[in-house]
């Protein structure tokens, strides 16, 4: 038995102050406040923050590793990840020629069994070219169910999220093949009108891709796009919560509007954790400046985010109390896919992944399955 003590507990019912999380086998065994009895180990946090291990579902590299370069950086990518806080991870795979996608699904789903990652996020291909972003427009298709047989059988049971553009022919039968696939439909990179999304959500979609980004006409108040019918079908919206996205103004609103279907997303790429330069994504250059990354069509390419400093700047800028920030990191994605009952929030019963962050909600130690990263 390990007794994490002085802590400041965030867990589902509250912030506990001077809380204490007992962990044993990799698990939480139990949590509350008080003190451990002296011959069980006791580790004293001091008053830092104690949070759930962060749950990114949208991430394509970091630490200087693209996760299309090579089995080897896309392992890299993960780990750099989690020394930022973030225990569980999807891969994101952007729009590519087809057997690329295979080749890469295959390392997703041998890291996926051995328990190193939730599995793959396929960004694509079945995209909108007029809403592409970054993804370049010669790899999008049009949804072909003989192409997504051949995408999930690489994946071989790891695909867990695609996005797709529901106005393109074919999406919804698309869609309805994915639920039957037991995957998370998503609607993004689309110029979709809110009709058009509406009827995507109520067939099963239930995640809007990097709500406000890539998405047609969000807010034009007699023509709604995709990310208006998001919010209005009560799914839920991913976030990219690095200031430049999206205004911390709307962020503030969508807080308001969806507090329990909130979920940021990192949307890194491998410049995360580096600095500006130049580095790859997929099958690109892009270049990166004052912390922001441009394609080489000059659009925001992914971000150079990491889950805590999304958490960080909920708090400290956009105006979020650590609860939502915290459920958005972590308890909400969980619970998207399926796993609230084993990760995403401090709770009995739940694997012992554990962020410890100090006063300024910086990292100071990571617990992945109740062992320490650092030793």
């Amino acid at each position: 038995m390990t007794v994490l003590t002085g802590a400041q507990v965030v867990s589902p019912t509250g912030v506990l102050a001077d809380g204490e999380v007992r962990i044993a086998g990799g698990r939480i065994v139990a949590v509350g406040t008080g003190s451990a009895p002296a011959q069980e180990e006791r580790i004293d946090l001091a008053g830092c923050w104690l949070v759930p291990g962060f749950v990114d579902l949208h991430m394509h590299g970091g630490g200087g590793h693209d996760v299309t370069r090579s089995a080897a950086d896309l392992t890299a990518a993960v780990r750099f990840h989690r020394s930022h806080g973030t225990t569980r991870t999807l891969v994101s795979l952007m729009a590519q020629p087809v057997d690329q996608l295979c080749e890469q699904l295959g390392w997703i789903a041998e890291l996926t069994a051995a328990g190193e990652v939730l599995g793959a996020h396929l960004e694509g291909p079945f995209l909108s070219a007029a809403r592409c972003g970054a993804q370049r427009p010669e790899n999008l298709l049009a949804p072909d169910p003989l192409v997504l047989g051949k995408l999930l059988e690489a994946g071989q049971g790891s695909v867990r999220t695609m996005t797709v553009a529901p106005e393109l022919p074919g999406a919804a039968g698309l869609i309805a093949d994915l639920l039957a696939a037991g995957v998370i439909a998503a609607v993004g990179h689309s110029d979709a009108s809110y009709e058009q999304a509406a009827e995507a959500f109520a067939a099963g979609a239930t995640l809007a891709t990097h709500l406000f980004n890539a998405m047609g006409s969000s807010l034009d108040h007699r023509a709604p796009g995709p990310s208006v019918a998001a919010l209005d079908a009560s799914v839920f919206v991913e976030m990219i919560n690095d200031g430049v996205h999206v205004h911390d103004a709307l962020t503030r609103l969508v807080a308001r509007v969806a507090p329990e279907r909130l979920i940021f997303i990192t949307d890194a790429i491998s410049a995360a954790g580096i600095g500006d330069g130049e580095y790859t994504l997929a099958d690109q250059t892009v270049r990166v400046s004052a912390g922001n990354a441009w394609s080489e069509a000059d659009r925001l390419a992914g971000s150079t985010l990491t889950m805590d400093e999304a958490v960080r700047r909920a708090v400290h800028q956009v105006g979020l109390g650590i609860e939502q920030a915290v459920a958005a990191a972590a308890t909400t994605p969980a619970r998207l896919l399926g796993l609230a009952d084993e990760c995403g929030a401090i709770r009995a019963g739940l694997a012992a992944d554990l962020v410890v962050l100090d006063a300024d909600l910086r990292v100071r130690r990571v617990m992945v399955g109740g062992d320490w990263l650092d030793g």
